[in-house]
């Protein structure tokens, strides 16, 4: 049978040649977007109409509306991302449309990522790259830019999935106690090496130096992190955020670094990407980096790959390997 598939982006490698080699599969259209952009709306709901299957990104809203475009042969919305916040699941399930994510591509690059932005933040990079670049720096100052030192420091890992556990990982070449927050026990972050403790949400927050965020964004984790939590992190703690930005109060963030009741926070991702809060860029406390988590040239590859064999499986009428259930 005929089939009309949709990549609503520009992606790294070649997805419509994977597509196109795939055996079984007679591919009658294929729109790729030709731009590392998002379509606007208008155009994306025109460009869905009659596909069987959609890749997507993070940037294309997938509801009602959208479902409604593409019409009832739709089988899948393969998204390019391990979040999958842009979608309405309850929509897709009620009309019967799988929809598939990319999680393991994006563990290890976003877990590195994780540490750039509490070493960045630890280190206050974002003052000393500024001295660097603006010619201001007049050499070795033995009290100038004094950061914090992370060896021996307790982290607490909010969200205890893949990427979670890889930073814990990580966090061991610092000798650091690792805690975490999940919904139920792990035993993975228990076992040795790691040696983990769970702990609750606030309890965390009180004891921990290091805290970074990994949980998915669902409407119980829209501002996971907000006022209250932040307010119980102690003044010398730092913060990182590399799941959805709007799992944090971005704008409880500003009020916090900007009072100095957080020693530092480093970010990746932000609650209304590409708008920043009022204030958050002038913050020297705040280290910021443009939602680069996986951007390495082979895990989004990777990605491309995992997304297009999940729409690939969807059409040929199997189970897709990485799919949302």
């Amino acid at each position: 049978m005929a089939q009309r598939v949709v990549i609503t982006r520009d992606l790294p490698g070649d997805p419509a040649g994977r597509l196109r080699a795939a055996s079984g599969l007679e591919i009658d259209e294929l729109f790729q977007h030709p731009e590392d952009r998002a379509l606007p709306r208008a155009r994306l709901l025109d460009a869905v109409q009659g596909a069987t299957a959609v890749i997507t990104t993070p940037a294309d809203q997938v509801d009602a509306e959208f479902l409604d475009a593409a019409g009832p042969q739709l089988r899948i919305v393969s998204n390019f991302a391990v979040g999958v916040d842009n979608i309405d699941l309850a929509e897709a399930r009620r009309r019967a449309i799988l929809v598939g994510h990319t999680p393991d591509a994006v563990t290890e690059p976003t877990a590195d990522i994780a540490w750039l932005l509490l070493l960045g933040a630890a280190r206050r990079a974002t003052k000393a790259i500024e001295t660097v670049r603006s010619g201001q720096w007049a050499g070795l100052g033995v009290q100038e830019l004094l950061g914090t030192r992370l060896v021996g420091k307790k982290i607490l890992i909010v969200g205890a999935g893949r990427i979670g556990l890889a930073v814990a990982r990580r966090a061991l070449g610092w000798r650091m106690e690792v805690l975490y927050v999940a919904r139920s026990r792990h035993p993975e972050f228990h076992a040795s090496p790691i040696d983990g403790r769970r702990v609750d949400l606030l309890a965390g927050l009180t004891e921990a130096d290091v805290v970074s965020v990994h949980t998915p964004l669902t409407p119980e984790t829209r501002h996971l992190i907000g006022e209250r939590e932040l307010a119980a992190m102690r003044p010398d703690a730092i913060l990182v955020n590399t799941s959805r930005g709007a799992v944090l109060d971005e704008n409880a963030l500003v009020r916090a670094l900007r009072g100095r009741k957080l020693l530092a926070a480093g970010l990746d991702v932000y609650e209304r990407e590409p708008r920043l809060a009022d204030g958050l860029a002038e913050l020297e406390n705040a280290f910021l980096l443009p939602h680069i988590g996986s951007a390495t040239f082979d895990d989004r590859v990777w990605m491309m790959e995992i997304a297009v064999d999940n729409a690939i499986a969807a059409m040929r009428g199997e189970m897709p390997p990485h799919v949302i259930r």
